[in-house]
């Protein structure tokens, strides 16, 4: 039996896994993980990140961002990584 569909409850984390800058709600960007207060994505910073935009060019770009909004979406997405196995391609 399918599980229902409807909206899910923003995501919380225990303890040392609580990111109060990053918010996860159905009703905004469909459940993105975004920053909170905004509908700038995660996805997106850590993209710009890995692309080689530095933290004070993101700042620039996005004013309603501070430093510790990057860095908290960095460490959200290292724990999400930490926390799944992946699968990667072995061919060479």
């Amino acid at each position: 039996m399918a599980p229902p569909v409807g909206p899910e409850p923003p995501v919380s984390y225990p303890g040392s896994m609580a990111f109060q800058r990053i918010s996860v709600d159905p009703r905004i960007m469909g459940g993105v993980p975004c920053i909170r207060g905004t509908r700038i994505p995660l996805a997106m910073i850590v993209r710009m990140v890995a692309d080689g935009t530095t933290s004070d060019e993101l700042l620039e770009e996005y004013p309603q961002l501070t430093a510790d909004d990057v860095r908290e979406a960095l460490r959200f997405a290292t724990a999400h990584v930490d926390q799944r196995t992946i699968a990667l391609d072995h061919s060479a």
